[in-house]
């Protein structure tokens, strides 16, 4: 029963129920109405045997009648009679629907001598007569009597009444199961509220971002009167809980942004500052020793990474407040060939393939060129880095059913699936799961993810040989030309 819904369980308690009950009934009345007939019935057998008996005997009707045998005046149709004159069956017969006695034939008069003549009613069958209760009586100087009265009457009686009472009970099992449905499908009427409710939210987007207002059981359906009302009310301070914790959390991550974004931007000066003076001293005429010269190149590079590093927090930051993008038409096919040749320069022991499918025509999206291409440079860069020397790297643009679609695939050792959930939040790294060849920061996908997000799209990552990564970007239908040529010089596919 619990695979069943409440309603369905509700309804099958009510009609088993009302079924139990009404069977109970129909079996008590229908024993108490046999017992009554039966006792009638008894009680006329008695009737019938007191004078039966009183007219046996010499000039009576029983055995030692001079005339043709014929049934005591006053005993019913269907009355059987036997007469014993000295434990001899002297007559036997039975009243007729018409009054006249008929008489038995050796197998029925066999089944009346075979009851002992004791004053108890039995039962007897009598063969073509059907069940019939019958007594044997003593009449007096070694005479009896035996009379039967037929059950039929009775048993026709039982079958009309069982009858009627399974139509009844069939009848009372239909409109409890129709009432109990219209009446159980209104009283958890609210308790659907509540779940539409809850499937409401969970269609919000509650993991980031300012959450509006989020759907409530209404109060009439929330009335603590009632269970389902408690269950409303209980759902409604949860929900009120939840958007308390989500406006602190909303703030607090505001919070966090709005630092990241202050000392991103105030650290650019000094940052600056340090890489200017660093060059300055590499480049001065005086004689530096060696060691300083060193110490010095690495204070530049140093110095290079944290510009690099904050910018990328500077640029989180401000995806984050939804500040707009450039949109203008761009063409995805050249970004791609210039985002591989770059990957090549900087990673040549890696071999790179291009593939822009059959066409040679601009694969156009309206964005923001420059962030773009970064997000084709940081998925290129995420593979040189991640992957050992000799890797092969795959990268298409191509459109497939209204969108482009941007792949990067490698055949190196690939994401493990326990790294797969948080591979796009920032700071993750897979130092563990894939070989480093260099540094990385963990903001790399990060800001792939918020920047084709900001476009309208997807990405994902996706099991392969290697790792594969997905980028689905809506196509740009309009006529307007791309902000440069679709190759700038460059080959539309790249083998390197």
């Amino acid at each position: 029963m619990t695979r069943h819904p409440l309603r369905r369980r509700l309804v099958l308690t009510v009609v088993a129920l009302v079924l139990t009950v009404t069977a109970t009934l129909a079996v008590v009345s229908a024993l108490v109405l046999r017992s009554s007939l039966y006792d009638q019935l008894d009680t006329q057998l008695l009737a019938a045997a007191d004078r039966a008996k009183g007219s046996a005997g010499p000039g009576g009707h029983g055995f030692g009648a001079p005339d043709e045998p014929h049934a005591v005046p006053g005993q019913a149709a269907g009355t059987v009679e036997l007469y014993y004159d000295d434990g001899r069956v002297e007559q036997a017969g039975y009243v007729d629907d018409a009054g006249e006695f008929q008489p038995l034939d050796h197998a029925q008069v066999a089944a009346l001598t075979a009851l002992p003549c004791d004053g108890e009613i039995r039962s007897a069958v009598l063969p073509e007569l059907g069940t019939f209760h019958a007594v044997c009586q003593p009449a007096g100087s070694g005479d009896s009597v035996v009379t039967a009265l037929s059950t039929a009457d009775v048993a026709g009686t039982l079958r009309s009444y069982v009858g009627l009472e399974a139509g009844l009970a069939a009848a009372g099992v239909a409109v409890a199961a129709g009432a109990a449905t219209v009446l159980v499908r209104r009283s958890l009427r609210p308790l659907d509220r509540v779940a539409e409710a809850a499937r409401q939210v969970t269609e919000l987007p509650l993991d980031r971002g300012e959450v509006d207002t989020i759907p409530r059981v209404p109060p009439v359906l929330a009335a603590e009167r009632t269970e389902v009302g408690r269950v409303g009310a209980a759902f409604n301070r949860m929900i009120g809980h939840v958007e308390t914790a989500l406006s602190a959390r909303h703030e607090s991550e505001q919070q966090v942004r709005r630092f990241v974004a202050d000392a991103s931007h105030e650290l650019r000066t000094p940052l600056a500052s340090i890489r200017g003076y660093a060059e300055l001293v590499r480049r001065s005429p005086d004689t530096v020793p060696p060691s300083a010269t060193h110490a010095i190149g690495r204070v530049e590079a140093e110095a290079g990474r944290m510009t690099g590093l904050v910018d990328d927090l500077l640029l989180l930051a401000r995806l984050d407040a939804g500040r707009p993008l450039e949109r203008a038409p761009v063409d995805l096919a050249a970004l791609a060939v210039d985002a591989v040749a770059d990957a090549h320069a900087a990673g040549p022991d890696h071999a790179w393939r291009l593939d822009l499918g059959p066409s040679p025509s601009p694969i156009l999206v309206c964005g923001d060129e420059g962030r773009l291409r970064q997000v084709l440079a940081n998925l290129l860069g995420n593979a040189r880095v991640h992957t050992p020397a000799g890797t092969t790297v795959w990268a298409s643009c191509r459109v497939v059913d209204g969108e482009v679609v941007v792949e990067v695939r490698d055949d190196g050792p690939g994401v493990p699936p326990e790294l797969v959930p948080r591979l796009f939040q920032r700071f993750s790294r897979a130092d563990t799961a894939r070989n480093r060849a260099g540094g990385s920061t963990g903001l790399g996908l990060a800001i792939a993810e918020a920047i084709v997000h900001a476009h309208g799209g997807t990405i994902g990552v996706g099991a392969g040989p290697g790792a594969v990564f997905t980028v689905r970007l809506p196509l740009d239908t309009g006529d307007a030309q791309p902000a440069h040529g679709p190759h700038r010089g460059r080959p539309v596919t790249l083998d390197s």
